[in-house]
């Protein structure tokens, strides 16, 4: 009678873990499928994303320094920059609840330019190179593995110009599968590899601003601090104001903070409050 007991006990706790994993399995199965039905409908909807202040006549569109910057090769020659291009990878939280995260690097410390600063995958423009995204996607490959075959890219932004006069072009991607990605960094260039919630920097937490002068006016330069893993990270500068401007066109929404102080003007360049909406 005790042995049919006990075994009656055990085949009832067997039916509670099946029944639990089973649960558990379907649970899973569900966050995939929502999770995978909202990065097809942000796919569709930053494929239809046109940069602000776009005149197809005049071509130009204004970057987030707060200036219209003539697109092409129309820039005056001493505001002529190099190009680069750098890669906005998002990619979706295990759970639903996790929301949007985007892919960051922490450049190496031997490098001579912005030694152990946070970035964003990407680099200049090389020849054979055939657009933005290509640059971008072929970058993220060298600097940390991601492969561009894993990455939908559905948006580019306009153009940034960095202090040094670099203009960087803004590549929106989406990693469906993040699973699929083993970052690989490449040692010379990268550090370290994490990720930080997108929605993050349209908020005034962590946040810290200051203005600095350059080419005679006043630019409002932002820091987020961020904290993962018991390691700390500063994201500053243009990697910012990228992804400032990268939340604001994913969420539809401004930021909860002063972005960028208006009427900048550069030499030869129309300033923002020049120009009118169509």
């Amino acid at each position: 009678m005790l042995f049919l007991l006990r075994k009656l006990s055990f085949s009832t706790s067997l039916f509670s873990v099946s029944r639990s994993r089973v649960t558990s399995m379907a649970t899973t199965g569900n966050n995939s499928d929502l999770i995978s039905s909202k990065l097809a409908a942000l796919a569709q909807q930053l494929r239809l994303y046109k940069p602000p202040g776009f005149d197809s006549d005049k071509g130009v569109s204004i970057s987030q320094l707060g200036f219209t910057e003539p697109v092409g090769d129309q820039l005056p020659e001493k505001l002529n920059p190099n190009k680069a291009a750098v890669l906005i990878c998002l990619f979706h939280g295990c759970n639903d609840g996790d929301g949007l995260r985007v892919i960051l690097t922490k450049r190496s410390s031997g490098l001579s330019s912005h030694p152990g600063e946070v970035s964003l995958p990407g680099g200049k423009v090389e020849e054979g190179d055939v657009d933005d995204a290509d640059t971008a996607t072929r970058e993220a490959k060298e600097e940390i593995g991601l492969e561009p075959s894993l990455v939908n890219v559905v948006a580019v932004l306009e153009p940034f110009l960095s202090k040094h006069l670099l203009r960087v072009t803004p590549v929106i991607g989406i990693l469906s599968d993040r699973n699929a990605f083993d970052p690989t960094p490449n040692v010379a260039e990268v550090d370290e590899v994490f990720d930080a919630p997108l929605e993050m920097f349209l908020k005034d937490e962590n946040r810290t601003s200051e203005e600095r002068e350059w080419m005679g006016n006043r630019l409002l330069i932002h820091y987020f601090n961020y904290e993962t893993g018991g390691k700390k990270f500063m994201i500053w500068g243009l990697t910012a104001g990228i992804l400032i401007r990268a939340a604001s066109v994913v969420y539809q929404r401004p930021p909860a903070f002063l972005e960028q102080i208006p009427n900048i003007k550069l030499p030869g360049v129309i300033g923002i409050d020049d120009t009118k909406s169509p």
